[in-house]
Parts: C-alpha cells; sequence; structure tokens
C-alpha cells in the first residue's frame, strides 16, 4: 500500500501545501529532505521516525 504525508496537516508558518506520495521508505526520505530544505528542520534519523508516524494510507483511485 502506497503511503502519504501532506504538510497542510501540520501547520506552519509559510502554509505550504505539498503532498508526498509512494512507497513508504521512498515518502520518508522525500518529506525528511523537504523539512530540511523548506521548512528548516535538521534531516535526522529522529526526524524521519517522526514521520513515519504520521504517515497516512493513500486514498484508493477510482477510474
Amino acid at each position: 500500500m502506497r503511503k502519504v504525508v501532506d504538510c497542510r496537516d501540520f501547520p506552519s508558518e509559510t502554509q505550504c501545501s505539498l503532498a508526498i506520495t509512494g512507497e513508504e521508505d521512498e515518502v520518508v526520505r522525500a518529506a525528511g529532505e523537504h523539512a530540511a530544505s523548506v521548512h528548516g528542520h535538521e534531516n535526522t534519523p529522529e526526524l524521519r521516525n517522526q514521520i513515519r508516524t504520521m504517515l497516512k494510507d493513500e486514498a484508493p483511485q477510482h477510474a
């Protein structure tokens, strides 16, 4: 099952609207890089573990 993390779920000064979807490890890696480059967080193992706990299952796509 693909996972998603959405910046809109977390208040920020930048009002970021980015959502990242993919396989769990891909999303955690990309979200950590995004959190560091855009939101000024340090991309640490602790941050990535926190991100992992915030992942949601992607909603099924209907054709």
